[in-house]
Protein backbone atom coordinates (compact mmCIF):
# COMPACT_ATOMS: atom_id res chain seq x y z
CA UNK A 1 0.00 0.00 0.00
CA UNK A 2 2.81 2.39 0.85
CA UNK A 3 4.57 1.50 -2.39
CA UNK A 4 1.44 2.40 -4.35
CA UNK A 5 1.27 5.76 -2.66
CA UNK A 6 4.91 6.43 -3.48
CA UNK A 7 4.28 5.55 -7.14
CA UNK A 8 1.32 7.86 -7.27
CA UNK A 9 3.31 10.70 -5.69
CA UNK A 10 6.18 10.14 -8.09
CA UNK A 11 3.77 10.13 -11.04
CA UNK A 12 2.26 13.39 -9.89
CA UNK A 13 5.72 14.90 -9.50
CA UNK A 14 6.66 13.80 -13.00
CA UNK A 15 3.48 15.27 -14.47
CA UNK A 16 4.00 18.59 -12.63
CA UNK A 17 7.65 18.65 -13.66
CA UNK A 18 6.80 18.06 -17.28
CA UNK A 19 4.07 20.71 -17.10
CA UNK A 20 6.54 23.24 -15.72
CA UNK A 21 9.33 22.25 -18.06
CA UNK A 22 7.44 22.14 -21.34
CA UNK A 23 6.20 25.51 -22.68
CA UNK A 24 4.52 26.24 -25.98
CA UNK A 25 4.91 29.91 -26.90
CA UNK A 26 2.21 31.18 -29.31
CA UNK A 27 3.06 33.18 -32.40
CA UNK A 28 3.23 36.93 -31.68
CA UNK A 29 4.64 36.53 -28.19
CA UNK A 30 8.01 36.09 -26.51
CA UNK A 31 8.42 34.89 -22.93
CA UNK A 32 11.03 36.08 -20.49
CA UNK A 33 12.68 33.27 -18.47
CA UNK A 34 14.47 33.88 -15.19
CA UNK A 35 16.81 31.45 -13.47
CA UNK A 36 16.74 31.83 -9.73
CA UNK A 37 15.42 35.40 -10.08
CA UNK A 38 17.89 36.50 -12.77
CA UNK A 39 17.22 37.01 -16.47
CA UNK A 40 18.19 33.86 -18.35
CA UNK A 41 16.82 33.95 -21.90
CA UNK A 42 13.85 34.73 -24.12
CA UNK A 43 11.63 31.96 -25.41
CA UNK A 44 10.63 32.27 -29.06
CA UNK A 45 7.31 31.04 -30.51
CA UNK A 46 7.01 27.25 -30.59
CA UNK A 47 7.95 24.40 -28.21
CA UNK A 48 10.45 25.37 -25.50
CA UNK A 49 11.88 23.52 -22.50
CA UNK A 50 12.98 25.06 -19.23
CA UNK A 51 14.46 23.60 -16.09
CA UNK A 52 11.61 23.12 -13.65
CA UNK A 53 11.88 24.63 -10.16
CA UNK A 54 15.06 26.50 -11.17
CA UNK A 55 13.78 28.48 -14.14
CA UNK A 56 10.43 30.22 -14.43
CA UNK A 57 8.55 32.37 -16.92
CA UNK A 58 8.62 35.92 -15.60
CA UNK A 59 6.52 37.71 -18.26
CA UNK A 60 4.82 37.15 -21.58
CA UNK A 61 5.52 40.05 -23.95
CA UNK A 62 3.51 40.64 -27.13
CA UNK A 63 5.64 41.30 -30.21
CA UNK A 64 2.69 42.42 -32.32
CA UNK A 65 1.99 46.08 -33.04
CA UNK A 66 0.54 47.75 -29.97
CA UNK A 67 -1.88 50.68 -30.22
CA UNK A 68 -1.44 53.29 -27.50
CA UNK A 69 -4.19 55.86 -27.14
CA UNK A 70 -2.82 59.26 -26.06
CA UNK A 71 -5.46 61.02 -23.93
CA UNK A 72 -6.73 64.45 -24.85
CA UNK A 73 -4.88 67.31 -23.19
CA UNK A 74 -4.90 71.10 -23.24
CA UNK A 75 -1.86 72.92 -24.60
CA UNK A 76 -0.99 76.63 -24.56
CA UNK A 77 0.59 77.79 -27.82
CA UNK A 78 3.29 80.43 -28.24
CA UNK A 79 0.67 83.14 -28.82
CA UNK A 80 -1.19 82.12 -25.61
CA UNK A 81 -4.03 80.28 -27.36
CA UNK A 82 -5.48 77.23 -25.62
CA UNK A 83 -5.94 74.16 -27.82
CA UNK A 84 -6.91 70.55 -27.13
CA UNK A 85 -5.16 67.65 -28.82
CA UNK A 86 -4.98 63.87 -28.68
CA UNK A 87 -3.08 61.24 -30.63
CA UNK A 88 -2.55 57.54 -31.17
CA UNK A 89 0.83 55.77 -31.27
CA UNK A 90 1.70 52.46 -32.91
CA UNK A 91 4.65 50.64 -31.33
CA UNK A 92 6.26 47.21 -31.42
CA UNK A 93 8.46 45.50 -28.83
CA UNK A 94 11.70 44.35 -30.47
CA UNK A 95 13.65 43.49 -27.32
CA UNK A 96 11.29 42.05 -24.70
CA UNK A 97 13.97 41.90 -21.99
CA UNK A 98 14.58 45.66 -22.29
CA UNK A 99 10.85 46.37 -22.24
CA UNK A 100 10.53 44.37 -19.04
CA UNK A 101 13.66 45.44 -17.16
CA UNK A 102 14.36 48.84 -18.70
CA UNK A 103 11.21 50.56 -17.40
CA UNK A 104 8.53 49.65 -14.92
CA UNK A 105 5.62 49.98 -17.37
CA UNK A 106 6.75 50.64 -20.92
CA UNK A 107 3.22 51.37 -22.21
CA UNK A 108 2.54 54.00 -19.56
CA UNK A 109 6.05 55.43 -20.00
CA UNK A 110 5.62 55.85 -23.78
CA UNK A 111 2.18 57.34 -23.30
CA UNK A 112 3.50 59.96 -20.89
CA UNK A 113 6.53 60.62 -23.10
CA UNK A 114 4.33 61.29 -26.14
CA UNK A 115 2.05 63.59 -24.17
CA UNK A 116 4.96 65.61 -22.78
CA UNK A 117 6.77 65.87 -26.12
CA UNK A 118 3.58 66.83 -27.97
CA UNK A 119 2.88 69.54 -25.43
CA UNK A 120 6.42 70.87 -25.83
CA UNK A 121 6.23 70.95 -29.65
CA UNK A 122 2.87 72.72 -29.74
CA UNK A 123 4.03 75.20 -27.11
CA UNK A 124 6.67 76.46 -29.55
CA UNK A 125 4.12 77.09 -32.32
CA UNK A 126 1.42 79.69 -32.88
CA UNK A 127 -2.23 78.74 -33.14
CA UNK A 128 -2.29 79.00 -36.94
CA UNK A 129 0.89 76.93 -37.24
CA UNK A 130 -0.47 74.23 -34.93
CA UNK A 131 -3.72 73.96 -36.90
CA UNK A 132 -2.09 73.85 -40.34
CA UNK A 133 1.12 71.81 -39.81
CA UNK A 134 -0.12 68.44 -38.60
CA UNK A 135 2.32 66.43 -40.72
CA UNK A 136 5.25 68.50 -39.43
CA UNK A 137 4.12 67.90 -35.83
CA UNK A 138 3.89 64.14 -36.42
CA UNK A 139 7.37 63.94 -37.94
CA UNK A 140 8.94 66.06 -35.21
CA UNK A 141 7.20 64.09 -32.46
CA UNK A 142 8.38 60.75 -33.78
CA UNK A 143 11.91 62.07 -34.23
CA UNK A 144 12.12 63.25 -30.61
CA UNK A 145 10.79 60.11 -28.93
CA UNK A 146 12.34 57.40 -31.10
CA UNK A 147 15.70 57.37 -29.29
CA UNK A 148 14.15 57.30 -25.82
CA UNK A 149 11.83 54.37 -26.54
CA UNK A 150 14.67 52.47 -28.23
CA UNK A 151 16.34 52.14 -24.82
CA UNK A 152 13.21 50.29 -23.67
CA UNK A 153 13.41 47.80 -26.55
CA UNK A 154 10.47 49.41 -28.36
CA UNK A 155 10.22 50.70 -31.94
CA UNK A 156 7.80 53.50 -32.78
CA UNK A 157 5.97 52.56 -35.97
CA UNK A 158 4.04 55.82 -36.35
CA UNK A 159 2.36 58.61 -34.44
CA UNK A 160 -0.97 59.98 -35.66
CA UNK A 161 -2.44 63.26 -34.45
CA UNK A 162 -6.17 62.67 -34.17
CA UNK A 163 -7.42 66.14 -33.30
CA UNK A 164 -6.01 69.63 -32.82
CA UNK A 165 -8.80 72.02 -31.97
CA UNK A 166 -9.12 75.31 -30.10
CA UNK A 167 -10.65 74.95 -26.67
CA UNK A 168 -14.31 75.85 -26.11
CA UNK A 169 -13.54 79.33 -24.80
CA UNK A 170 -11.01 79.84 -27.59
CA UNK A 171 -13.53 78.83 -30.25
CA UNK A 172 -16.02 81.34 -28.85
CA UNK A 173 -13.38 84.08 -28.91
CA UNK A 174 -12.44 83.16 -32.49
CA UNK A 175 -16.09 83.29 -33.56
CA UNK A 176 -16.46 86.73 -31.99
CA UNK A 177 -13.25 87.87 -33.69
CA UNK A 178 -14.47 86.54 -37.05
CA UNK A 179 -17.82 88.31 -36.60
CA UNK A 180 -16.04 91.57 -35.73
CA UNK A 181 -13.80 91.17 -38.77
CA UNK A 182 -16.81 90.62 -41.05
CA UNK A 183 -18.54 93.66 -39.59
CA UNK A 184 -15.38 95.75 -40.05
CA UNK A 185 -15.13 94.70 -43.68
CA UNK A 186 -18.80 95.50 -44.24
CA UNK A 187 -18.32 98.97 -42.74
CA UNK A 188 -15.23 99.53 -44.87
CA UNK A 189 -17.07 98.40 -47.99
CA UNK A 190 -20.02 100.69 -47.22
CA UNK A 191 -17.69 103.61 -46.49
CA UNK A 192 -15.79 102.97 -49.72
CA UNK A 193 -19.06 102.87 -51.64
CA UNK A 194 -20.27 106.11 -50.06
CA UNK A 195 -16.93 107.75 -50.81
CA UNK A 196 -17.06 106.69 -54.44
CA UNK A 197 -20.66 107.88 -54.73
CA UNK A 198 -19.75 111.24 -53.20
CA UNK A 199 -16.81 111.57 -55.57
CA UNK A 200 -19.00 110.77 -58.56
CA UNK A 201 -21.66 113.22 -57.40
CA UNK A 202 -19.04 115.94 -56.87
CA UNK A 203 -17.54 115.21 -60.27
CA UNK A 204 -21.00 115.46 -61.80
CA UNK A 205 -21.69 118.77 -60.10
CA UNK A 206 -18.29 120.09 -61.15
CA UNK A 207 -18.88 119.05 -64.75
CA UNK A 208 -22.36 120.60 -64.70
CA UNK A 209 -20.95 123.83 -63.26
CA UNK A 210 -18.27 123.90 -65.93
CA UNK A 211 -20.84 123.38 -68.67
CA UNK A 212 -23.15 126.00 -67.14
CA UNK A 213 -20.28 128.46 -67.03
CA UNK A 214 -19.41 127.66 -70.65
CA UNK A 215 -23.07 128.17 -71.60
CA UNK A 216 -23.17 131.51 -69.80
CA UNK A 217 -19.97 132.58 -71.53
CA UNK A 218 -21.34 131.48 -74.89
CA UNK A 219 -24.61 133.30 -74.18
CA UNK A 220 -22.76 136.42 -73.15
CA UNK A 221 -20.60 136.22 -76.25
CA UNK A 222 -23.70 135.82 -78.41
CA UNK A 223 -25.39 138.76 -76.72
CA UNK A 224 -22.31 140.92 -77.19
CA UNK A 225 -22.12 139.92 -80.84
CA UNK A 226 -25.81 140.70 -81.30
CA UNK A 227 -25.42 144.11 -79.69
CA UNK A 228 -22.41 144.82 -81.88
CA UNK A 229 -24.29 143.90 -85.05
CA UNK A 230 -27.35 145.97 -84.11
CA UNK A 231 -25.16 148.92 -83.16
CA UNK A 232 -23.39 148.74 -86.48
CA UNK A 233 -26.74 148.81 -88.32
CA UNK A 234 -28.65 151.50 -86.40
CA UNK A 235 -25.73 153.61 -85.16
CA UNK A 236 -27.15 153.93 -81.64
CA UNK A 237 -25.31 152.99 -78.45
CA UNK A 238 -28.23 152.55 -76.06
CA UNK A 239 -30.97 151.24 -78.28
CA UNK A 240 -29.40 147.85 -79.07
CA UNK A 241 -29.05 146.95 -75.43
CA UNK A 242 -32.60 148.05 -74.71
CA UNK A 243 -33.79 146.04 -77.69
CA UNK A 244 -32.08 142.85 -76.50
CA UNK A 245 -33.32 143.30 -72.95
CA UNK A 246 -36.85 143.71 -74.23
CA UNK A 247 -36.51 140.69 -76.45
CA UNK A 248 -35.24 138.53 -73.57
CA UNK A 249 -37.99 139.82 -71.32
CA UNK A 250 -40.63 138.82 -73.85
CA UNK A 251 -39.04 135.39 -74.28
CA UNK A 252 -39.04 134.88 -70.50
CA UNK A 253 -42.72 135.79 -70.28
CA UNK A 254 -43.44 133.36 -73.10
CA UNK A 255 -41.71 130.53 -71.25
CA UNK A 256 -43.64 131.34 -68.07
CA UNK A 257 -46.91 131.27 -69.96
CA UNK A 258 -46.14 127.74 -71.24
CA UNK A 259 -45.73 126.34 -67.72
CA UNK A 260 -48.54 124.07 -66.41
CA UNK A 261 -48.50 125.88 -63.07
CA UNK A 262 -48.90 129.41 -64.48
CA UNK A 263 -52.36 131.00 -64.26
CA UNK A 264 -51.58 134.63 -65.03
CA UNK A 265 -49.03 136.41 -67.18
CA UNK A 266 -48.19 139.94 -66.06
CA UNK A 267 -46.97 142.55 -68.49
CA UNK A 268 -45.55 145.88 -67.42
CA UNK A 269 -47.83 148.86 -67.94
CA UNK A 270 -45.37 150.74 -70.14
CA UNK A 271 -44.36 147.76 -72.32
CA UNK A 272 -46.21 149.06 -75.37
CA UNK A 273 -44.90 152.58 -74.89
CA UNK A 274 -41.39 151.32 -74.56
CA UNK A 275 -41.66 149.27 -77.73
CA UNK A 276 -43.20 152.16 -79.62
CA UNK A 277 -40.45 154.46 -78.43
CA UNK A 278 -37.84 152.00 -79.55
CA UNK A 279 -39.45 151.55 -82.97
CA UNK A 280 -39.98 155.28 -83.37
CA UNK A 281 -36.38 155.95 -82.69
CA UNK A 282 -35.43 153.38 -85.27
CA UNK A 283 -37.65 154.90 -87.97
CA UNK A 284 -36.41 158.41 -87.22
CA UNK A 285 -32.90 157.30 -87.72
Amino acid sequence: MEALNIVIILAILVIVTLYKGINIVPQGEEWIVERLGKFSRTLKPGLNLIVPYIESVRAKISTRDIILDIPQQEVITRDNAVITTNAVTFIRVTKPENALYGVENFKLAIQQLVMTTLRSILGEMTLDEALSNREHIKAKLKEQIIDDVADWGVTVKSVEIQDINPSGSMQKAMEQQAAAERERRAVETMAEGNKNAAILEADGKLEAAKREAQAQIALADASAEAIRLISDNIQDKELPAMFLLGDRYINSLEQISKSDNSKFVIYPADLQGAIKGMLGSVFKK
